[in-house]
């Protein structure tokens, strides 16, 4: 890996485990940052890491007596260097990190969610009908994080996204679209990315078919990361 991929992989990393962190402390949950790894003394909410490496120095005992290492507990690997089947884990699934530079500007569609309502809106779309309430309108304060949407004409969340700034990147996660068009949706998130964070890198990660779509978008993978459960 070269210097450049390097550090767009390490941009990528931190930009995640920031919005990681975010969501968890919309929920009430403080967790603690560490040189090799962020990690969570709570369990965190649904989807979400119990810690999250920073480094691919990073050990098994520099992350699992810091959570609560019982059945359901997870670990996201960022560099995908650790081990920890002695600990009882093993592999959910394997993604990418990827990156592009940052996109020209477009011609409108997504906006930003703005309301408490909007966000149980943009939640049952992205959940397609569930809900929960694993994105608290606490994330609306969050000034570095902000939730993208795409409506039709009756005013309905079709598709929608997490942006996340942090240092020269925005970090996109939980990219939805209710029709299933991927390639749609990553137009219109880029596009409003353009607008709402000019001149911004973009990275995430992804896998499998929506690892395709990002690199038809105009997406690099840059690294491997790897997500390790407790069963």
């Amino acid at each position: 890996m070269d210097i450049q991929q390097n550090g767009r992989m390490a941009d990528a990393v931190r930009n995640n485990a920031e919005w990681c962190a975010a969501l968890c402390r919309a929920h009430g949950i403080t967790g603690e940052w560490g040189p090799r790894a962020w990690t969570s003394p709570r369990r965190t909410p649904l989807y979400y890491p119990d810690a999250v490496t920073l480094a691919p120095g990073a050990r098994a005992g520099d992350i699992v007596p810091l959570i609560d290492a019982a059945p359901g507990a997870s670990v996201k690997d960022s560099f995908a260097t650790l081990d920890l089947t002695a600990d009882g884990f093993g592999v959910l699934f394997d993604a990418r990190w990827i990156h592009r530079p940052a996109p020209g500007p477009g011609t409108g569609g997504w906006e930003p969610v703005r309301t408490a309502e909007e966000l149980a809106a943009w939640e049952l779309a992205w959940s397609d009908g569930e809900g929960g309430g694993l994105f608290p309108p606490a994330l609306l304060e969050e000034d570095a994080h902000t939730f993208l949407a795409a409506r039709d004409a009756d005013g309905r969340t079709v598709a929608g996204a997490v942006a996340s700034t942090s240092g020269p990147v925005v970090g996109v996660s939980n990219l939805f679209a209710a029709d299933g068009g991927l390639d749609a949706a990553w137009a219109g998130c880029l596009d409003a990315l353009a607008r709402h964070r000019p001149g911004l890198d973009v990275v995430g990660y992804e896998s499998g078919d929506d690892l395709d779509a990002a690199v038809r978008a105009g997406f690099a993978p840059v690294g491997e990361l790897r997500i390790w459960l407790l069963r």
